[in-house]
């Protein structure tokens, strides 16, 4: 090969070198501009990542309050705050609209708090929160939650005019420029398809991506959550502390209410009052114009005493047609004035059919009539009671409990029951007239209550004599003196013993008179008297509470073969053993369908016989011997 054929293969050979060079040079710049590419896009999926777990983050803050007893209100407060300080919008707020009796309007639940509020409501003066918000139903407002639709706008001086169209508009043109605010989204609330509001985001950005879109309306959907749930759970609450048919509340939440109220009035040295409420001839009102009408009246009064309340005060359904009321801070002075207006209020109704109606009240104070607050219940219902059987459609001042004889609580007892109960009206209004004060009397007499048993007695039992009961309470307090009971559990005794077969008034009449042996199942039915008397008819009332376990253990026998509990030996209280004895001796001594009648000693031979059985050695070894010290 020549020289010059060398030096062209060399040119050839250097031109190859180039080529491979400039080739490998194109590589590495496309390499390095994809590497540009690649680290910009990982920059940019970075910042979704963190924007993205941001508000997971602001969704779970959301989520966590949800479920929690947090209120509604602090709910909201965090959700602004959150989505403003997580996100990085310029201002959150979140708009309710409301009605009243002007018309739809709408008002600013929550909002953040930003430099970006504190500079309009600067301007505006009124700050933005406090202001009732115009409704208008051709605005952006209306529009967006009519159609459920998420909405931006860049008209900001618009949508602030439409809702303070008093505003002048050099002010509002003001508000909403030389600030970095750009656009307004406006996200719709309707939780369980109800117009609650809106969600507000002011934003520096003029255009709305899709994936903000999504999570706007996401948020939105939490939010809803948060409202329908909150609602949820007030509706719950209120469920369970109010009464189903008045809406006062109920007698749980007065007793805890109570309680509070007590610590508060020790504390400051400072009485409150209770006022409790009878409406009148309730049974009256069922039995001639039907539960409908009995319905309306019972309403009727809790609307008179939500009318009457003070905003601190706290009226409530105790059950049935009686309503208590608590009058913080209110001596007995102040408390017959309100019961007094109460009372009047209530007698100026006038119902369809039924015409007006009218309530017996009592008045008792703490402090003043009883630092107890059980003595202190006992006392209001006395004094209601006293109210009912003076003539009704009164009030009256309760008395220290140290004044209030056995007697009188026997007597409002008797005058609960009479107006509750299916006693023929007949016997109801008679037993009634003699439990009424005469003009001449201040306490009616222990032969009348003692009548009044009997009577009562008899509408069950046909058989009973008139003045056994007398009998019977004399024979029941001379052996209770004989064990050096107490004056107040004697007290109780008595009363017990006026009225321990009062269940019987709930068992069919028919099984009462059965003169057959009785079935097994009609054998628990008469078991069953004894709770009849403790649970349903006594229980309710507040002021017999120490009698009610007498009563209810009368049937216990000492060796544990009783009812209702089988309770034995000294499990069972000394009384009810006492009402026990005496109540079968004076069956025994009374003729039966089923047997005839013993004689005294024949009664006090079987007596015996049960010893360590039915009563304990000691009751019927002093029972046989007053027995038979009457009998000599």
């Amino acid at each position: 090969m020549g020289f010059l054929d060398k030096i062209k293969e060399y040119r050839r050979m250097l031109s190859q070198v180039e080529r491979n060079i400039y080739g490998e040079k194109q590589d590495y710049l496309e390499i390095y501009e994809r590497n540009l590419q690649l680290e910009k896009e990982i920059e940019a999926r970075t910042n979704e990542l963190n924007v993205a777990n941001k508000r997971m983050l602001t969704l779970q803050h959301i989520w966590d309050m949800m479920n929690s007893s947090t209120p509604l209100e602090n709910v909201l407060e965090k959700v602004v705050n959150s989505i403003h300080g997580e996100l990085g919008y310029l201002h959150c707020a979140i708009i309710r609209k409301l009605h009243d009796e002007n018309g739809d309007y709408m008002q600013i639940v929550t909002q953040s708090k930003d430099s970006a509020i504190a500079r309009v409501n600067k301007i505006i003066g009124i700050p933005i929160e406090v202001r009732r918000l115009t409704y208008d139903p051709d605005s952006i407002y209306a529009d967006t939650i009519k159609n459920r639709k998420i909405v931006q706008t860049k008209d900001l001086g618009g949508t602030l005019k439409y809702i303070m169209p008093d505003l002048p508009n050099e002010v509002a043109q003001a508000a909403v420029t030389n600030q970095p605010c750009k656009s307004l989204i406006i996200i719709p609330l309707c939780p369980m398809n109800k117009e609650f509001g809106w969600f507000c985001v002011f934003t520096s950005r003029d255009e709305l991506a899709d994936a903000e879109t999504d999570f706007l309306s996401l948020f939105a959907q939490q939010i809803e959550m948060s409202i329908t749930i909150t609602d949820l759970f007030l509706a719950i609450k209120q469920q369970a502390v109010t009464d189903s048919l008045t809406g006062l509340y109920n007698r749980r939440y007065f007793e805890e209410s109570l309680k509070r109220e007590v610590t508060r009035a020790q504390r400051q040295n400072q009485p409150f009052s209770i006022i409790g409420i009878d409406l009148d001839f309730l049974k009256k009102i069922n039995d001639e114009y039907g539960h409908a009408y009995g319905d309306l009246a019972i309403k009727t009064v809790a609307d008179v005493l939500k009318n009457n309340a003070r905003s601190i005060d706290l009226p409530a359904r105790m059950g049935g047609e009686e309503f208590n009321v608590l009058l913080p801070g209110i001596d007995s002075k102040g408390a017959m004035a309100a019961a007094e207006r109460i009372r009047k209020a209530i007698e100026n109704q006038e119902l369809d059919l039924i015409g007006h109606i009218t309530a017996s009240i009592g008045v008792a104070t703490f402090l003043e009539h009883s630092d107890n607050i059980e003595e202190l219940l006992e006392l209001t219902d006395q004094a209601m009671y006293q109210s009912k059987r003076n003539g009704r459609n009164q009030v009256t001042l309760a008395k220290p409990i140290c004044e209030t004889s056995w007697q009188e609580i026997a007597v409002n007892t008797f005058v609960d029951i009479l107006s509750k109960l299916p006693i023929p009206k007949d016997v109801a209004d008679k037993l009634e007239e003699k439990l009424q004060y005469s003009e001449n009397k201040t306490e009616i007499s222990k032969e009348t209550l003692f009548n009044v048993a009997d009577i009562l007695t008899s509408t069950y039992n046909p058989m009973h004599s008139q003045g056994v009961m007398k009998s019977k309470v004399l024979m029941a307090t001379s052996l209770a003196k004989r064990f050096d009971l107490p004056k107040k559990d004697i007290d109780n005794l008595r009363i017990a013993m006026l009225l321990y077969d009062i269940g019987n008034l709930m068992l069919p009449y028919e099984l009462l008179q059965k003169t057959t042996p009785l079935t097994e199942e009609e054998k628990q039915h008469i078991k069953e008297h004894p709770m009849i008397a403790a649970q349903e008819i006594l229980k309710p009332i507040s002021y017999i509470q120490d009698v009610i376990p007498i009563i209810e253990h009368h049937h216990e026998n000492w060796d544990g073969t009783g009812y209702p509990q089988k309770l034995s030996h000294e499990d069972i209280p000394l009384t009810s053993q006492i009402i026990l004895i005496v109540d079968a001796y004076f069956a025994l001594i009374e003729h039966r369908p089923y047997r005839a009648k013993l004689t005294p000693q024949e009664a006090l031979e079987v007596i015996k016989q049960d010893s360590g059985k039915k009563w304990n050695n000691a009751l019927v070894q002093e029972f046989v011997t007053l027995t038979e010290l009457d009998l000599a």
